[in-house]
């Protein structure tokens, strides 16, 4: 059987990550809160913006974007950034 968590995203009880993302408070926090559904939406998404943007994930700056666009994401914030080539489905 699956783990299963309350997704933060989602608002309710899904199958939840296998593992943290990457070490540390931040990736528990993400392991106990976030769905494995919603992190695989979120890793879409940051590819988008990436590519879109040209952002270089060795700089700062980016990842300071990246973070404050995951946080948005998972809890569903209407000012996350939308890649411009993107069509709502």
């Amino acid at each position: 059987m699956s783990r299963q968590v309350f997704c933060r995203k989602y608002q309710q009880e899904m199958e939840g990550l296998d593992f943290a993302p990457f070490p540390g408070a931040k990736g528990q926090e993400l392991f106990d809160t976030v769905s494995k559904q919603a992190w695989n939406e979120w890793l879409k998404h940051q590819t988008t913006l990436i590519n879109e943007k040209r952002l270089n994930v060795f700089e700062a700056d980016a990842k300071k974007f990246l973070e404050e666009q995951r946080e948005k994401f998972f809890n569903n914030d209407e000012t996350l950034e939308k890649a411009e080539g993107l069509k709502p489905e």
